[in-house]
């Protein structure tokens, strides 16, 4: 059973702290089509309008024991993990689209009898590397046949962003593209050093997250295993 949804971006919500690195920023300038090369003036590397699409860390694998308050591995009832993610992106028009597929597989331990596991994900927009801006509950169905102790299945999940909001302002793009040589002052200030640009630049930054929806419990286990 393939889950899918789709969301846009809202501005009224609230912002939720995830379990993630800090977002380093990379990629600096906008719409250049210089990438990685070095030139008078500094290194060129093109910024993308599209969002990163990863796993957060601890939310890739699932496990459910049974009894379900049992965690030794004996217990074990169903283990399961988001794997093959795959990324594409249409950012030629004024909502920047990203898509993302991914395969859930799952092993079990009790193969005697068919059955279905249903487990629950989750789809988020995250800004500036720290902020919800929006978030989607979804889940995926595993059926097992009988005999059968390894299970697959797929999901997909698209975010729309308004380009406003992935294209950084016309003053902090003159700043990160202005040309700077060797031995001027300006040479050896990152601009990034300027919390107006940094900002700026972070706020421009999105990501797109698929991962399990844990609960405490569940994430607890994950970073301890």
């Amino acid at each position: 059973m393939n889950a899918a949804t789709t969301f846009r971006l809202r501005k009224d919500m609230t912002p939720v702290k995830l379990r993630l690195s800090a977002l380093l920023v990379l990629t600096l300038l906008a719409g250049c089509g210089r990438k990685g090369e070095i030139e008078d003036g500094g290194v060129y590397t093109v910024r993308s309008a599209c969002p990163q699409v990863a796993i957060p860390a601890e939310t890739g694998d699932i496990t459910l024991f049974n009894p379900a308050d049992a965690k030794t591995a004996s217990a074990i009832d169903i283990e399961a993990t988001i794997t093959n993610v795959r990324a594409s992106c249409q950012d030629s028009t004024a909502d920047v689209i990203s898509t993302a597929t991914f395969d859930v597989v799952a092993n079990r331990r009790d193969a005697s009898s068919a059955r279905q596991v249903v487990l629950p994900y989750f789809d988020v927009a995250l800004q500036a590397g720290n902020r919800v801006v929006a978030k989607h509950v979804g889940a995926v169905s595993l059926n097992f046949p009988a005999g059968a102790a390894r299970a697959q299945t797929s999901g997909q999940a698209t975010v729309r962003i308004a380009r406003s909001a992935a294209t950084l302002p016309d003053s902090v793009r003159q700043t990160l593209n202005k040309p700077r040589k060797a031995g001027e002052e300006e040479a050896a200030i990152d601009p990034l050093s300027d919390p107006a640009v940094r900002d700026a630049v972070a706020n421009a930054s999105f990501q797109h997250l698929i991962g399990f929806e844990l609960t405490q419990e569940q994430l607890r286990y994950n970073a301890t295993r």
